[in-house]
């Protein structure tokens, strides 16, 4: 056996890659997850921030890792160049990280091993500007911003990505000519799968002021979407709580709104409640029944608690974050929220009743403008 590893340490050192296996190799030592991955979409070479999440929650940089892409800024954006939620996909099974390249209109994929990330391919995303991606088993899907929008499907064959050709849809959304600030408003904001994976969600702001259902992403995905109409409302980012209700931050009114989504695609509104806060455009499922909007225009969270039917019985304190309040991540009882303006990343614990007690922040290097984190 000690002939055999020598013989497999000579190799792997003769290929150049002794180092990252090594390093991997640690990592998985530490243990699996406890790690979390800040995309920071820098124009001149897209970049993934790993991240050690210690025992108590806070983070420290363990490497930055280029995707081989290049970051992408839409006209009108300020604090979050890609003007969407989920830019970054994890699929715990698989040791799998999805990134989005805006600038170069590709996607790329990483092994996770522990808190260190290997890259294994980049693919085309099938459209421009991909700004959204989702992952469920083997299918990924892919949201397309520029050219009216559109989503490509793939399938995960042995860690990479394969395109599924029939899985393409054009959303058919108003083309914003280059140069003009709508770009930003008027792009699809997010891709998602429902909880169990037999629907695939689209939420199309200001462009469509509508969430888009389409069915059977898993096998044979139908051939257009039904398209539930929320005007007024700009849905932005969404999230499913624990009873599979989606939940839509909702930027037009500054609220989030809770849904019961139909199998035939229809939703249902259950409840609506104002964050009396400023650019509502991201939302994520915290502790327990705790979920938490990022509010760009007011640098803070709100915290929602949600009751059995879906209903958001109590809006919770807002709690102040760095400037420009993007998308956010939960680990256990600690969210991370992304700051765009200063590029940052804020730490915080979930308390017993839902506020969030600040453990500190971090520097996110060329993280000025990146949407996309997820952690483990």
């Amino acid at each position: 056996m000690r002939r055999l590893a020598y013989l497999v340490g000579t190799a792997l050192a003769a290929t150049g890659v002794l180092a990252a296996a090594v390093g991997a190799s640690a990592a998985l030592a530490a243990g699996p997850g406890h790690a979390v991955f800040v995309q920071n979409d820098r124009l001149e070479g897209n970049q993934i921030v790993a991240y050690s999440r210690s025992a108590e929650g806070t983070l420290t940089q363990a490497g930055v890792y280029a995707t081989g892409g290049d970051g992408g800024a839409l006209e009108g954006s300020v604090v979050d160049h890609t003007a969407s939620e989920g830019s970054l996909a994890y699929d715990s099974s698989q040791k799998l990280l999805f990134a989005v390249n805006a600038g170069s209109s590709t996607v790329s994929v990483f092994s996770v091993f522990g808190d260190r990330l290997a890259l294994r391919q980049e693919i085309s995303s099938g459209g421009k500007f991909p700004v959204s991606i989702a992952a469920d088993g083997n299918s990924v899907y892919v949201l397309n911003a520029e050219e009216g929008g559109s989503i490509q499907g793939y399938t995960i064959a042995s860690s990479n990505l394969v395109p599924v050709p029939s899985s393409f849809r054009s959303l058919g959304l108003p083309v914003v000519a280059a140069g003009k600030d709508e770009q930003f408003t008027h792009t699809p904001g997010q891709i998602a799968f429902s909880p169990e994976g037999s629907q695939l969600i689209v939420t199309t702001k200001a462009a469509g002021q509508s969430v888009e259902v389409f069915a059977n992403p898993l096998t044979a995905l139908s051939a257009t979407p039904v398209v539930n109409s929320l005007p007024g409302t700009v849905p932005f980012g969404v999230t499913f709580d624990n009873q599979g209700h989606l939940l839509v931050a909702q930027a037009g009114n500054n609220s989030l709104a809770s849904y019961a989504l139909g199998e035939s695609g229809t939703l249902s509104q259950l409840d609506s409640v104002a964050t009396e806060q400023a650019a509502t455009c991201w939302v994520e499922a915290g502790a327990g029944k705790y979920y938490y909007a990022s509010n760009a225009g007011s640098a803070s969270i709100t915290g929602f608690l949600s009751s059995l039917h879906g209903k958001l019985l109590t809006k919770l304190e807002d709690t102040p974050t760095h400037p420009g309040t993007v998308d956010a991540a939960a680990a256990g009882k600690y969210l991370y929220v992304q700051g765009g303006k200063e590029g940052t990343v804020d730490e915080y614990e979930v308390q017993p009743g839902g506020s969030l007690e600040s453990l500190g922040s971090v520097i996110v290097p060329s993280g000025e403008g990146g949407e996309g984190i997820v952690a483990g």
